[in-house]
């Protein structure tokens, strides 16, 4: 449920939160168009839906990722690419949510491979499994919820079908896939290659040039219709998220590469300087965060942007980077 419904239902909550907090069954099965549920007839072939694809998304302060307090319980969305893994009860939730906004402003399709968590970075990625049965799915989180004892994820119908998960209330175990695994692909599961245990390659040469330091003064020296979901889930201000692992102050330096062209900014000799260089970088271009990683490569530490699929891809965020910092990158291919 978005934040523009539940502000709805406000006074509503305030006389019955003791109830729902308590609440394992969901809302009485039946005919009003206000109960939450399945379409009578949902589009065929939803066993198909790809999962959601991992990308790199800026998590931005505050919106959705901001403290906020839901039924007298207080909430603290993650605010840095961190790992996280829980287990617990999972829900869905349906038609009677379809088409308003989540807690992100997106518009919510309960057939699109997407889920609400209380605390999890929005935007963020998580692979949710199905104990039971094996099963597992890719999902976007783009909304706030659930909010009972107990539970830690509400499901789109579609997530909900392909986990087998349409009866109700089950166990599940949920895992956020951080910006290493998608930069790296080491997320994919479902592909001949697994690239989480394919050795990465030796760290390829870079020329004179590629080498250079970034012209800027450095801050150290350079270098079918289902039953009733069990319960609709409550949304909560809108918020987002900051601090990719690679932006955190302690963030560890990179010591393989990931594949593609990345766009190098500066190049030191004390990991601490890159570090400090890179919140620089971030307090001027916010859109470059979730692509920043620091390379670990001989007696130097590279702040880098990337990777991109192609060398005009990396050539056009160079120029915009170029534009905004006032300095001259050099792009880096690696292998």
């Amino acid at each position: 449920m978005t934040f523009t419904a539940l502000r709805r239902i406000a006074p509503w909550i305030v006389l019955t939160a003791a109830v729902l907090a308590g609440c394992a069954s969901g809302p009485p099965r039946g005919g009003s168009s206000d109960r939450d549920g399945a379409d009578a007839n949902p589009p065929t072939d939803l066993a198909r839906v790809p999962d959601a694809e991992p990308r790199l998304e800026t998590i931005r302060s505050g919106g959705p990722n901001k403290p906020y307090d839901v039924l007298g319980r207080s909430y603290v969305p993650i605010t840095r690419d961190a790992s996280f893994t829980e287990r617990g009860l999972a829900s869905w939730y349906g038609k009677k949510f379809h088409g308003r906004r989540t807690a992100s402003g997106e518009v919510y399709n309960m057939y699109a491979m997407t889920a609400a968590h209380p605390t999890l970075p929005i935007p963020s990625y998580a692979r949710v499994r199905n104990p039971a049965n094996g099963r597992e799915v890719v999902l976007r989180i783009n909304d706030r919820g659930p909010f009972h004892a107990g539970r830690i994820v509400d499901l789109s119908y579609t997530a909900a079908l392909k986990l087998d998960l349409l009866r109700g209330v089950a166990p599940v175990e949920l895992q956020r896939i951080t910006f290493d695994e998608i930069r790296t692909g080491a997320w994919r599961r479902d592909t001949g290659t697994d690239v989480a245990a394919t050795p990465a390659p030796a760290l390829v040469a870079a020329s004179s040039s590629e080498l250079a330091v970034a012209a800027v003064s450095p801050p150290s020296p350079a270098i079918p219709p289902a039953p009733l979901p069990p319960n609709e889930p409550a949304s909560a201000p809108a918020a987002a998220l900051t601090e990719p692992v690679a932006d955190a102050p302690n963030a560890r330096a990179y010591t393989t590469p990931a594949r593609g062209f990345w766009i190098q900014l500066g190049a030191f000799r004390q990991r601490e300087g890159a570090e400090s260089f890179q919140q620089r970088v971030i307090a001027e271009l916010d859109w470059l965060s979730p692509l920043l990683a620091v390379f670990s490569d001989a007696s130097m530490f590279r702040l880098q942007a990337g990777p991109y699929p192609s060398r005009n891809d990396a050539r056009i965020a160079a120029e915009r980077i170029r534009d905004g910092l006032q300095l001259v990158p050099v792009i880096v291919e690696r292998r």
